[in-house]
């Protein structure tokens, strides 16, 4: 009983509870705040970010214990969050400048950028969300050039859907400028 009255203080119950359609939401505009003026040089292309289940989905993941995760109620994602993240992370390195060319999977490039989502949700004990993407430059033939682990946390002051998603936005952009200033020396 007492687990379902914190499941419901933070707003997540299982799917099939729920009657009115999620409100959607989408990652805010892709990072800024680059410098230029560093030499742009290679060309790269940003592969769809790997998850498991429930995180490779339109979902919003709300972890309410050390291994136990739920999904928060009335709110989805906009796309599969993998599809979202590329886009942001795309139209980030386009904004950053500092690589000449930015292209998707299947197009010519040097270099391509290979993620996963390891975290991407709301730590409900502790009104914060926390990002972790894990990140690696593939060379010609599939050779690993470098690989890191890139991470950031966001206060949620409240539970609601509006909230999470903007923490989760400020964590992910941080993430995103982290991976990009990364790269670039490397390509």
């Amino acid at each position: 009983m007492a687990r379902l009255a914190a499941l419901v203080s933070v707003g997540v119950l299982p799917a099939a509870c729920a009657s009115a359609p999620p409100a959607t939401f989408n990652l805010d505009s892709a990072a800024s705040g680059f410098s230029a003026k560093q030499a742009r040089r290679g060309q790269i292309a940003i592969a769809a970010p790997t998850a498991l289940p429930p995180v490779d989905s339109n979902r919003i993941v709300v972890r309410v214990g050390e291994d136990q995760i739920a999904l928060l109620t009335g709110a989805a994602w906009a796309d599969q969050l993998p599809a979202l993240l590329q886009a942001k992370l795309i139209a980030t390195f386009q904004n950053a400048s500092l690589i000449r060319a930015v292209v998707a999977p299947g197009m010519s490039a040097d270099y391509e950028l290979r993620s996963q989502i390891r975290r991407f949700e709301y730590v409900a004990g502790r009104g914060a969300v926390f990002v972790e993407i894990s990140a690696q430059i593939v060379g010609g033939a599939g050779r690993i050039v470098a690989g890191k682990i890139f991470s950031a946390t966001a206060p949620a002051p409240a539970n609601d859907g509006a909230t999470i998603v903007a923490a989760l936005n400020a964590a992910t952009a941080e993430v995103m400028r982290q991976i990009v200033r990364w790269t670039a020396p490397q390509i």
